[in-house]
């Protein structure tokens, strides 16, 4: 290479190159739409989200800074197909080709409507929706709380439905914007303070209708779990019939409407009366069914042979006392008799082996005196020992001259 043609060549430092193939390509895709699939994502700490978009043939490092992915409703993940806005561009640092997001919705399926399905899915894992979590409305409420805008239309439908069946109910409104940014953080924060005062038999949470983007503070997680965190029993009211919102899925009732809402809690007084006027008849009936039977019972004991002679009764009674007597009486002397017949026996028995009954036969008992010793043998006794000796009939006192 020449001199000349040396002198005439531009050498661009890394940085510089980097930086002008940037600022070409970031003129010439300023706005683009990308579709793919969702890679390697990671949010970071400081809040912005870095991930892959690719395809089937390639793919693209992609950066969605804080100040723009606060926007995205859904849950950003791995294998989310995604419909993605905004700049292509190169990060300097490393040289690395990449797209800068500034808007993000997913393919084929709204952002909000894949945000609605995300957070039901989470919320029906963790048993959130679950039946036996579901608390039971109080039959006659006495203090009712609404959560909703003052100056809405759910309001007034509560209060006329209210005022008109029940109107010595408490009702009292605890007024919140019900749609727009910050409106879910402020319901959520209206259900924990009524949890705290906890004088409220029942909080009705709810608005009218509008479109999904009105409704969705109501999809919201905070105030999900704010509603299901309630001890107090809550009435999702939200929007019409066809309107369907994660607080419904939470809270222990869901109304079609609010108006639907203030008249599952609270009675109609007509209602109330009749039902009390139904009781009346019930009661009535009941006791002259009663009284008719009681009535019956009394006619059949008065016509009883009981009271018609009362004396009567006791006749198969004495007659069996007697019996019993009789009996006892004869068991009594049968059992005498034969114990006389006993005793009888013993005698005998005792009177044959009574030494008496030997001494009749000539024989007698001697006893030294004054011990009253028996003697048994001669050789006991000594000459001058003085001694008794009882005979079968009477009894002697003698002096011993000689013993041998």
């Amino acid at each position: 290479m020449s001199q000349t043609a040396s002198q005439n060549r531009k050498i661009y430092s890394v940085s510089e190159i980097v930086e002008q193939a940037r600022g070409l390509l970031e003129t010439s895709f300023q706005k683009v739409w990308v579709e793919g699939e969702i890679s390697n994502f990671k949010r970071h700490t400081s809040g912005h989200l870095y991930f892959t978009l690719k395809d089937a043939n390639s793919q693209v490092r992609s950066a969605m800074f804080r100040g723009a992915n606060r926007n995205v409703r859904f849950q950003v993940e791995d294998g989310l197909k995604v419909i993605a806005g905004g700049r292509l561009s190169i990060y300097t640092a490393r040289g690395d080709f990449q797209m800068v997001v500034e808007a993000l919705e997913p393919a084929g399926l709204g952002a909000l409507q894949l945000a609605f399905e995300q957070l039901k899915k989470k919320l029906a894992q963790e048993g959130l929706f679950a039946s036996e979590r579901k608390q039971s409305l109080p039959e006659f409420p006495r203090t009712i709380a609404v959560v909703t805008s003052s100056t809405g239309a759910a309001i007034r439908d509560v209060l006329n439905v209210t005022g008109r069946r029940s109107p010595w109910t408490d009702v009292s409104v605890y007024p919140v914007r019900v749609q727009g940014e910050g409106s879910a953080q402020e319901i959520a924060h209206a259900l924990r303070r009524l949890n705290e005062e906890g004088r409220w038999d029942v909080i009705i949470c709810g608005r009218g209708g509008g479109s999904w983007e009105d409704l969705w503070a109501f999809n919201e997680e905070i105030v999900a779990r704010a509603i299901a965190d309630s001890r107090i029993p809550v009435i999702s009211a939200v929007g019409h019939e066809v309107d369907y919102t994660i607080a419904d899925f939470v809270a222990d009732v869901r109304a079609e409407t609010p108006t639907a809402a203030a008249e599952m809690v609270v009675k109609d007084r007509r209602e109330l009366l009749e039902r009390v006027r139904s009781y009346q008849r019930m009661l009535t009936n009941i006791i002259s069914d009663r009284l008719q039977a009681f009535r019956h019972r009394l006619d059949r004991a008065l016509a009883s042979r009981l009271l018609q002679k009362p004396l009567a009764v006791f006749e198969p009674l004495a007659q069996r006392l007697d019996d019993l007597t009789s009996a006892l009486r004869e068991k009594l002397n049968n059992r005498v008799r034969f114990l006389q017949e006993r005793l009888r026996g013993t005698i005998a028995e005792m009177e044959a082996l009574s030494p008496l009954k030997v001494m009749g036969r000539g024989y007698s008992l001697v006893y030294r005196l004054p011990e009253k010793e028996l003697i048994k043998d001669a050789r006991q006794l000594h000459q001058g020992d003085a001694v008794n000796i009882r005979f079968s009939q009477g009894e002697a006192e003698c002096v011993v001259k000689q013993s041998r």
